[in-house]
């Protein structure tokens, strides 16, 4: 059992929780996720680990309220209890100094991304980071990320806040004013893949995160095998993070969607 110590909704549906958990917070790294359960016969999901304190033994993540679980975890308070938290999970993301890093986050793809960002950073990269959303609303973590950042980009779909465009938009203004050696994209698949494209076409090394496709966790299930240079993979052991320019983006979409009627009944009686 580990216990909720603060809780915040940057938006509507997007919370951050701060939960006790003193092993993982010493030992995550960039990158690294974990699985957590609410209830003793509830659903495991995995969350990318946004940040920690070592020296409180504190860990933060942060869910959109989708599903049914991601709906119990947003319901849970202060002094309540996450049921089981496992990890830290996956592999580790590859910190170098690169030279200039391009670090794009996409709604709650930019939870995943501050760790990264701050890694980077302290690795002695000039890091320029891209935050897209729909809204103005939907932009979370600007101040943590801005602490880190050399120049952080803002695109809202909208133009309520920033500049009005994709993702890709603001890649292109960045690439075109100066040289960048590395790139990571986090966020929605769709955003990903164009994303991905967009630094093909330039030949910028890129590193894409699959986090949202786990299931299990840990190998077992195969729901989270995905096509990297025409290799399966299983994203929770060998990812979550891979080559983006060898990812088979179309198939990823694809397994997506495949527990969505499931999905879609379980949400459907947990509303009753």
């Amino acid at each position: 059992m580990n216990k909720i110590v603060a809780k915040e909704f940057f938006s509507e549906n997007v919370v951050k929780l701060e939960i006790e958990a003193p092993q993982i917070a010493k030992s995550r790294k960039a990158g690294h996720f974990v699985i957590i359960k609410i209830g003793e016969k509830g659903e495991r999901i995995p969350l990318t680990i946004a940040g920690a304190d070592e020296e409180k033994g504190t860990i933060n993540l942060v869910a959109q309220r989708v599903g049914v679980s991601t709906r119990k975890l947003a319901e849970l308070n202060v002094g309540d209890y996450v049921t089981d938290v496992v990890g830290p999970l996956g592999r580790a993301t590859e910190i170098e100094n690169y030279g200039t890093v391009l670090a794009c986050g996409g709604g709650v793809g930019v939870a995943p991304l501050l760790p990264i960002v701050i890694a980077m950073k302290k690795a002695g990269n000039r890091v320029i980071s891209i935050l897209a959303a729909r809204s103005k609303d939907l932009i979370i973590l600007e101040d943590e990320i801005r602490k880190y950042s050399d120049e952080v980009i803002i695109m809202t779909d909208d133009g309520s806040y920033g500049e009005k465009g994709n993702v890709t938009v603001g890649m292109e203004a960045a690439i075109a004013k100066e040289k960048i050696d590395r790139a990571i994209v986090i966020g929605p698949t769709i955003m990903m893949k164009f994303a991905s494209l967009t630094t093909k076409k330039y030949e910028i090394p890129t590193i894409a995160s699959l986090n949202t496709i786990m299931v299990d966790g840990t190998g077992m299930c195969g729901a989270c095998r995905v096509t990297v240079g025409g290799k399966t993979k299983f994203v929770c052991v060998d990812g979550p993070e891979f080559d983006a320019h060898q990812i088979d983006f179309d198939e990823v979409l694809v397994r997506m969607r495949a527990y969505k009627t499931e999905e879609t009944e379980a949400l459907a009686a947990y509303n009753k």
